[in-house]
């Protein structure tokens, strides 16, 4: 059967109203249904109303046959940077660095950035999303001077509402700790979106900034007055002096902070020694802290020098981290911006360069609920799970065990959302030649 006939059967599967989806595997933990290795199960799954309705032993319901395919819930994506997506073509970083990055991303912000332009960027970034089966986003945003990006965002949320959950965290330095009524006035706006983050990017390098962690305090202090989350940027270097994530779990002791913090990047843990990396991991446990890792995006960026070869994988130790009862999420973060040349916010490749760069195989285990289940619960969302009574929100993989499934991009997925089967299409590039700056592309 080809895929064109397999989207056929299931769209007339789907007209039952009630109706199962045979012969499945699921990266899910049941006692009560058979295991198909590596952190798989087999099983029958019935759909009815938009949600799942029940598991039950495969082939116990009459429905179409999935001969043994993988179904993977809805992809959710908890560190974006959607405001920066898909400005490479006009404005590419010179070298490929993480300060030509900065340099370059500012001055695309000051020529470009009106309301229509980041509209267009973020809608063509959605679509994409939503085309590779990714049902929830939460997206850092770079605020400028004034904080007006947050009305913007709230209209393209609700436009978005009912295909992709977005979720803002604006993204402030450190310093802005020292503007009291700028950080009151972001959280007093940020509670009109459930879950925000409230977030900052945490350059943490003693000697740079001796006042980081009264900054970052100031920062918990107002997600705690708000009822917000705390999403830092910590440690994206590959400088093992960075102690951003040791400062976060520091502060977080001092001030008592109960509510959920994600921490994105952590790359310089992995050249810190076995006892200094157990020290910082002790610290973070009990804290709320999440860890949010970006393989492709740190991969691209970091280690970076001229000609030269990297030396360093430039990822979170995942392992560690986990071993260390800390949850752990991947993420898209850049997309086609000077942070990172490429990427298509699509969470499975982010999950397959994972599984090469950082070793999420022999065996896989439950790894897959970490583009999935985990990030949803770190953005307190009801998402990314199989099970009775969740959203069927469901995407059917050509393949049948976790070798297939890394060995291809999965091009050829079908999604399932609300009960009933899509094909929404990718954007086309070309849809964004009339952004301003691009017009010299043309020549």
């Amino acid at each position: 059967m080809t895929r064109a006939e397999r989207f056929a059967a299931l769209g007339e599967a789907a007209r039952a109203g009630r109706w199962h989806l045979s012969n499945c595997r699921l990266p899910i933990s049941d006692p009560s249904l058979p295991r198909a290795g590596d952190g798989l199960v087999r099983a029958d799954v019935t759909i009815e109303n938009g949600r799942i309705a029940a598991l039950t032993a495969p082939e116990s319901q009459p429905g179409m046959d999935l001969g043994g395919r993988i179904v993977l819930p809805g992809l959710v994506d908890c560190h974006t940077h959607l405001d920066k997506g898909h400005i490479w073509a006009r404005t590419p970083n010179p070298d490929g660095t993480f300060s030509g990055a900065i340099d370059a991303t500012w001055n695309d912000h000051q020529a470009h950035w009106t309301e229509a332009d980041i509209r267009q960027r973020m809608e063509f970034a959605l679509r994409a999303a939503y085309a590779h089966g990714t049902v929830a986003i939460r997206t850092h945003l770079d605020m400028g001077e004034d904080g007006s990006i947050l009305p913007l965002f709230r209209e393209i949320a609700q436009d978005w509402a009912g295909r992709v959950a977005l979720q803002p965290a604006p993204l402030l330095g450190s310093y802005n700790a020292d503007d009291p009524d700028l950080l009151e006035r972001v959280a007093q706006e940020l509670k009109a979106f459930p879950g925000a983050a409230l977030g900052a990017f945490a350059r943490a390098f003693r000697e740079d900034q001796p006042d980081l962690p009264k900054r970052l305090e100031g920062f918990i202090r107002v997600a705690e007055k708000h009822g917000l989350a705390l999403d830092f940027h910590v440690d994206e270097t590959t400088d093992p002096s960075s102690r951003g994530l040791a400062l976060v779990a520091e502060a977080v002791h001092q001030t008592g902070f109960q509510g959920p913090v994600l921490c994105g990047h952590c790359c310089a843990l992995s050249g810190y020694t076995n006892n200094a990396l157990n020290r910082v991991l002790e610290m973070a446990q009990g804290t709320g802290i999440s860890v949010v890792s970006l393989p492709l995006c740190n991969g691209y960026l970091l280690d970076r020098n001229g000609e030269k070869t990297p030396r360093l994988r430039a990822v979170a130790p995942v392992h560690e981290i986990r071993a260390a009862g800390i949850q752990v999420a991947f993420g898209s973060d850049n997309t086609r911006d000077p942070f990172n040349a490429y990427g298509d916010l699509d969470l499975w490749e982010i999950y397959r360069f994972a599984t090469l760069m950082q070793h999420l195989d022999h065996p896989v285990g439950d790894w897959p609920a970490a583009i999935s289940r985990i990030p949803a619960q770190i953005m307190g969302i009801e998402a990314g799970q199989i099970t009775p009574g969740a959203p069927a929100d469901l995407i059917v993989l050509e393949a049948r065990a976790w070798d297939e499934a890394i060995s291809r991009p999965q091009s050829g997925r079908i999604l399932i959302r609300d009960g009933l089967p899509i094909d929404p299409p990718l954007p086309d590039y070309a849809e964004l030649d009339g952004l301003e700056g691009l017009d010299a592309l043309s020549d």
